[in-house]
C-alpha cells in the first residue's frame, strides 16, 4: 500500500508529499538551528503518519507528550523508570504495536544518555516475529550521538552512541527506521548522519553546517549563504522519499499544540517600587518548607500498562529438559561450524563472531536466551578444537575441561585441542594448528602457546626418535601420538 504524507506545500502551490513506504527504508535527517522549526516539522510528520505506522518518540524536552491525546500515543516518564524497565517495556512496544512517547524531561542529561539507549536498545532486541515498520523519531540527536567529547560518563556516551549507530545503520532489517532532528550537523556523529538518505534543511548561519548542508544535498558551494534566508518553517528537502532534487517546502499547519513554544511577549505589571521591595525582599515564613516542588507521586506502572493493550505470553519459561537442552546444543555447534567454514573466520575477533551467531539463532528461531561472550568462546573453543560428540560423550573429557578452566582464556583453546589429540591418539598438532585454535596465523604465537603451558606444568613435551612432537598432559598421563611441528594446518 503506498502511502504518501502531505508535509506542506512547495513554492509554486503543489503539496509537498512524503513517501511514507520510502522513508521506512530509507531514514530521513532533519538539521536546522533552534527556532526554524524542526519540531513543527517532527510534529506535522508524526500526525500526518499516525494512522499507518507504528511510532516512537524520544523526546528530551517533553514537547511531543500533546501526541498522546488525539492519537492514543502511550507516554512514558523516563524519569520514573529504570534502565532495566525501559528496555523490557521496549520489547513489548514491539511485541504490541503499541506507539509511544519516551519522555526524558527532567532527568539530567547522563541519565537521557543511559535512558535513551536502554530504550532503543530493547526496541533493536526484539525477536523476529516482531519485526514490523516502527517509525523512531529522535528529536536534538546531537545529544545522543555526539560527534565529539561531552561533559558526561564515557560509558553513558558509547552506550547512547552505539544505540543510535545501530538504529541508523543496522535497524532497517529489523523494521526500524530512524528520523533524526539535530541543531548543528557539525555536531551529530557522522557515522549516524550518514545513514540517511532523506534530508530537510533548514536555517543555519554557521559555515560549516552550511557547507556541510549544501554537500549533503548536492549543492554547489555558492549557494550555501541560502541555508542563512529561510524562513521559520521553510526547509530544503532532497532524497528518494522526497524529491530527485533538491526544492523548497513549506510545512503545514499541525493539530497537536507543543509544549516547547516560547513565551510571547506581554507588558510588565506597573508595581510601585516600594511595593515590588516589599514583595521580592519579605522574610520566608519560619514554618514554609525549602521545597523547589512537592514530592512525586508515586509513578505509574508503565510494564503493566503495556501488558494489558494486548495479551502477553508468560513471563516465566519453564527450564528445558535435557533431551531439549542437548537438542539446543547441537544446534548451537551446527550454526556455529557453517560459520566456520569460511577459512577466514577463525581469525575474526570473537564479539564479531558472536554477532553473526546470534543473528544465524535468531533466523533458526532456536528456543532460549542467547548465549553471552564468556559461554560463547567456550562454544568457539570446542569447535575449534575439533571436538566432536563422540569425545564430548566420553568419560575422560570433563576432566579435560576442568583442567583448561584452570589456565587463562586464551591458552585454553591450545590445551584442549591437545587434549582432543590425545584422547583420539592423533599425531600432535602443529604450531600453525595450534595458532589457528589461538585465532592467530603465527606458527610463532603456536609454540609460544606450547611453552607457556609447559612452564604452567600443564603438559610436557618430547621428540621421538624421528624428531617428531610428542605431547604429554600432566596429570591424567594422556599422549599424542608422534606429530611434525612444521606441518600445515588441517
Amino acid at each position: 500500500m503506498a502511502v504518501s504524507i502531505d508535509l506542506g506545500h512547495r513554492d509554486n502551490g503543489q503539496p509537498a508529499l512524503l513517501d511514507l513506504e520510502e522513508l521506512l527504508a530509507t531514514r530521513l535527517l532533519v538539521q536546522g538551528n533552534s527556532g526554524c522549526g524542526k519540531s513543527h516539522l517532527l510534529r506535522r510528520l508524526l500526525e500526518r503518519s499516525a494512522p499507518f505506522v507504528q511510532q516512537a518518540v524520544i523526546d528530551p524536552e517533553g514537547d511531543f507528550v500533546s501526541l498522546a491525546e488525539r492519537y492514543g500515543h502511550l507516554v512514558i516518564d523516563a524519569a520514573e523508570q529504570t534502565e532495566a524497565g525501559l528496555a523490557l517495556a521496549a520489547e513489548r512496544v514491539r511485541q504490541h504495536r503499541v506507539s509511544v512517547v519516551l519522555n526524558l524531561e527532567g532527568v539530567e542529561i547522563e541519565g537521557q544518555l543511559r535512558r535513551a539507549a536502554a530504550f532503543l536498545d530493547g526496541l533493536f532486541a526484539a525477536d523476529r516475529p516482531f519485526w514490523t515498520p516502527l517509525l523512531v523519531v529522535v528529536d536534538e540527536a546531537q545529544l545522543f550521538a555526539p560527534a565529539g567529547g561531552v561533559d558526561v560518563a564515557e560509558e553513558a556516551r558509547r552506550a547512547s552512541l552505539g544505540a543510535m549507530t545501530d538504529l541508523m545503520c543496522r535497524g532497517r532489517k529489523r523494521g526500524l527506521a530512524g528520523v533524526i532532528a539535530t541543531q548543528r550537523l557539525a555536531k551529530l556523529a557522522k557515522n549516524v548522519a550518514a545513514e540517511a538518505s532523506n534530508f530537510l534543511m533548514g536555517r543555519t548561519f554557521l559555515d560549516i553546517d552550511m557547507a556541510r548542508a549544501a554537500d549533503l544535498l548536492g549543492m554547489e558551494k555558492r549557494q550555501a549563504e541560502m541555508f542563512r534566508d529561510l524562513e521559520r518553517g521553510r526547509f530544503m528537502a532532497l532524497g528518494p522519499a522526497l524529491a530527485r532534487r533538491p526544492l523548497a517546502v513549506r510545512v503545514g499547519a499541525v493539530e497537536t499544540e507543543s509544549r516547547g513554544a516560547g513565551p510571547g511577549l506581554m507588558p510588565l505589571p506597573e508595581t510601585p517600587v516600594e511595593e515590588a521591595r516589599a514583595l521580592i525582599l519579605a522574610a520566608a515564613p519560619a514554618e514554609a518548607p525549602r521545597l523547589r516542588r512537592p514530592p512525586a507521586a508515586p509513578p505509574p506502572d508503565i510494564l503493566a500498562q503495556l501488558a494489558a493493550a494486548r495479551p502477553a505470553a508468560p513471563s516465566a519459561l519453564p527450564p528445558p529438559t535435557a533431551e531439549e537442552a542437548a537438542a539446543r546444543r547441537r544446534a548451537q555447534l551446527a550454526i556455529l561450524r557453517s560459520i566456520l567454514e569460511d577459512p577466514g573466520a577463525a581469525f575474526r575477533p570473537a564479539q564479531a563472531l558472536l554477532q553473526d551467531f546470534q543473528l544465524r539463532c535468531r533466523i533458526e528461531m532456536l528456543p532460549g536466551r542467547p548465549l553471552d561472550l564468556p559461554a560463547f568462546r567456550r562454544l568457539l573453543m570446542t569447535v575449534l578444537a575439533g571436538v566432536g560428540e563422540a569425545l564430548e560423550a566420553r568419560p575422560e573429557w570433563p576432566e579435560a575441561l576442568a583442567l583448561a578452566a584452570a589456565l587463562p582464556e586464551d591458552r585454553q583453546g591450545a590445551y584442549l585441542l591437545l587434549a582432543r589429540a590425545a584422547l583420539e591418539a592423533a599425531p600432535c598438532p602443529s604450531d600453525l594448528a595450534i595458532a589457528r585454535v589461538l585465532g592467530s596465523v603465527s606458527r610463532g604465537r603456536g609454540r609460544s602457546a606450547l611453552e607457556f603451558l609447559e612452564k604452567q606444568g600443564a603438559i610436557a613435551c618430547r621428540p621421538d626418535a624421528a624428531g617428531r612432537r610428542v605431547v604429554t598432559l600432566i596429570g591424567p598421563g594422556w599422549e599424542t601420538a608422534p606429530g611434525d611441528p612444521d606441518a600445515a594446518a588441517a
